[in-house]
């Protein structure tokens, strides 16, 4: 039995599915943060449970071929990257080899039919939204930052290497104008303050920036200074949104916004198609991997002009909208209500004519497609990573669709609902690992299942 506090000498072998290395002492297995395959070191041991037990680097004896040196000092206690010390190499066969083994162990799929993960050209500045929680330092001083893992405290940090360029800058005014007027944090024991996040979004390429302010308020003191005082610095300022959230909860976003500069909104261009990104809308982070991403479900879809398609989990209607007018008939299905108006707006203002969308949960809207004899030829499911539920693969599979191709930011998910939809007549055919948030343990993957 490992003691704690102890000191061992172990190498590592492998990361967890949080970006964890991984090592063996005494037929254990202990997970080491920030460690990479191939380092030897000391590992003092932190806590000890019956199977495993969790530790830190002490003393690194030999570092790993993989290791590079960290450009962020932050990094280990935000959480926010657990691959910043290793080559971005590596980290793309770590996440190959996750969906391999999620596949070929959990889905029972031939790893001949796993394709080679596609890269990011960036792995700095891709992401284009950031909601960060307001407080003060030790210095009792207003920051925004990140919750460290598994907590509610806030790590600083005004310059995160993940995050568009453009964030930093709007940061930085957010926080004079809270000092300068002193607008109080949000103190979520005590249920009093009013700045809750500050919530960023950015439209890369029409280069729009949204910032919406989260309060524990229905208004705030001088709004009007908080505009002028970010138009003045920020050129690329498009809109300035008031989110409401007095609940007592860890929801970032309250239902009600209300805009005070601006549109309420702004537009990006993605797949050729421009976009309306309100405060609540889904929108993928990494908008240079969507557009690969989406063009490599496209060509997995295989469609043809007097084909109905089907976009499950449709959120804002990006994917399946990008491939409109390749098919007869589009028909997006999405439960939440400000997505489904963006998804119709996006329609109308891309002028394509041939799409529908309902607001509903995707396993009844699949019952109601059904009842209206509808048979698509090709359905797609980009579920959220808890996976498809066993009703939705029950009623897809007797829509009897010849295609489905499958979204998922889930590998173990993934190859569960791929094992069920094998008990239904369909085989996976084709799957590509696509790396969206690099720096980090997360991957998707878009995989081809067919009937057999």
């Amino acid at each position: 039995m490992l003691k704690k506090n102890e000191i061992y000498t172990a190498e590592i072998i492998d990361y967890t599915t949080e970006g964890s290395g991984v090592c063996k002492i005494e037929g254990i297995t202990v997970f080491v943060p920030s460690s990479a395959v191939g380092d030897t070191a000391e590992v003092k041991i932190l806590k000890t449970a019956k199977a495993y037990a969790f530790g830190k680097i002490e003393r690194l004896i030999t570092p790993s071929e993989n290791r590079i040196c960290p450009d962020c000092d932050v990094y280990q206690k935000c959480g926010g990257c657990s691959f910043r010390h290793i080559s971005y190499s590596s980290e793309l066969r770590f996440k190959q080899k996750r969906v391999y083994d999620a596949l070929t162990r959990i889905g029972g799929v031939s790893g001949e039919l796993i394709g080679e993960i596609i890269g990011s050209d960036r792995s700095d500045n891709y992401r284009n939204k950031a909601q960060l929680p307001v407080t003060k330092d030790k210095d009792g001083h207003i920051c925004t930052g990140f919750f460290a893992p598994r907590s509610h405290r806030v790590i600083p940090n005004e310059d995160c290497r993940l995050q568009a360029g453009i964030f930093s800058a709007a940061e930085k005014n957010f926080i004079e104008w809270a000092e300068k007027y002193k607008i109080a944090p949000y103190d979520e024991i005590n249920h009093t303050g009013v700045l809750r996040h500050l919530y960023l979004r950015y439209a890369e390429k029409t280069q729009q920036l949204m910032v919406c302010i989260v309060i524990n308020a229905m208004s705030m003191k001088h709004e009007n200074e908080l505009v002028e005082m970010l138009r003045s610095e920020i050129p690329e300022l498009d809109t300035v949104v008031i989110n409401i959230n007095t609940d007592k909860t860890n929801v970032i976003t309250g239902k009600k916004c209300r805009t005070i500069f601006g549109r309420g909104f702004i537009t990006d261009e993605l797949c050729g198609l421009l976009f309306r990104i309100s405060p609540l809308s889904f929108y993928q982070v990494n908008r240079s991997q969507a557009e690969r991403l989406y063009n490599i479900a496209a060509d997995l879809a295989d469609l043809s002009s007097d084909d109905l398609l089907i976009d499950m989990y449709c959120g804002t209607g990006t994917i399946g909208l990008s491939m409109a007018d390749r098919v007869s008939s589009l028909i997006g299905v999405e439960i939440i209500p400000q997505a489904i108006e963006d998804a119709k707006r996006n329609a109308a203002e891309n002028n394509i004519t041939n799409a529908e969308f309902i607001c509903s949960d995707a396993s009844a809207a699949a019952k109601e497609l059904l009842q209206r004899k509808l048979k698509p030829d090709c359905v797609i499911l980009d579920p959220p990573r808890k996976g498809c539920d066993s009703s939705l693969i029950s009623a897809v599979s007797e829509m009897s669709p010849e295609r489905i191709v499958y979204v998922s930011c889930d590998p173990a998910t993934l190859a569960r609902d791929v094992k069920r939809f094998a008990e239904y007549g369909y085989a996976l055919k084709k799957a590509v690992p696509v790396d969206m948030f690099p720096r980090t343990p997360h991957v998707e993957t878009v995989v081809l299942i067919t009937k057999k």
